[in-house]
């Protein structure tokens, strides 16, 4: 009797990870290997060193934990580059899944298909270093007494008038370039969008951009939401949203995103 509940308990023990590998098995463009695409490059911080191999960075580690619960030791994950547009085409692929920041959306649903969410995206405040040097702090008392822009058409404008509530109110312009001419030309302080634009935006456009702070994603309405991309119809889809719905339940994802989206990249979340 002890034995045959040792066995059962082994068995118990051992259905998880054989679930996933049979879940895959047959269903990966290269049998018994999983081939993933990223960016050509890929960007900080969603993979370190534009080397995905590695593991660092934020997609990077998600993609070789999503690999892991589907039965895929790292020796048996293969990379390869696609370009975004390329990607979110209709057709056949050369990858079975594709992580390059995707936003879930209608319209590409009708030609791919996308996983679970794996990120929702924070909207986070980008201001320029002198705003910094004149004080400001990543705290809502601080951000109240800053002169504010947005995108008159996006959410960033409720989320200012009734989350940050500034002493001024916030100028509104037409898109995101206008925004950004706008903080050059010290016409406002700081703008609200969402954490991966901020980051862009603060490494690529600003040279002296610097991302205050982040809004903890359960405080934005309709947060941008990341899916792994694939082919239409892809049978792996399955199995996918099965491994990253369980690394959300017991905590996987917001370990990782703790790691390479606050802890390395410095962003503080604004309470």
């Amino acid at each position: 009797m002890r034995l045959m509940t040792l066995s059962a308990a082994l068995t118990l023990a051992a259905g998880p990870a054989l679930a996933a590998k049979d879940c895959a098995a047959g269903k990966t463009i290269t049998d018994g290997t999983l081939t993933i695409a990223t960016g050509n490059p890929a960007y900080y911080p969603w993979v370190m060193d534009d080397a995905p191999e590695s593991g660092e960075g934020f997609e990077a580690a998600v993609a070789y934990a999503m690999a892991e619960r589907m039965g895929f030791e790292a020796e048996n994950v293969t990379w390869t580059r696609t370009s975004f547009d390329e990607s979110i085409q209709p057709g056949a692929k050369n990858f079975d899944v594709n992580l390059q920041q995707f936003s879930i959306t209608e319209d590409r649903e009708k030609v791919v298909d996308f996983s679970s969410p794996y990120y929702s995206a924070a909207m986070a405040v980008l201001v320029r270093q002198p705003v910094v040097e004149n004080g400001a702090e990543p705290t809502l008392e601080s951000l109240k007494a800053l002169k504010w822009g947005a995108v008159a058409t996006t959410t960033a404008v409720p989320m200012l008038t009734g989350l940050v509530d500034p002493e001024d109110d916030p100028l509104l312009y037409n898109d995101n370039p206008d925004v950004i001419e706008a903080m050059k030309s010290n016409q406002i302080d700081a703008a609200i969008f969402d954490l991966p634009t901020a980051l862009y935006l603060s490494a690529v456009v600003l040279e002296d951009g610097v991302v205050l702070g982040q809004f903890p994603a359960d405080r934005t309405e309709n947060p941008d939401r990341f899916g792994m991309l694939m082919e239409e119809g892809n049978p792996l889809r399955d199995c996918v949203n099965a491994a990253l719905d369980e690394m959300a339940q017991d905590g996987t994802l917001a370990q990782i995103e703790a790691k390479w989206l606050s802890e390395t990249t410095g962003v503080p979340v604004i309470e």
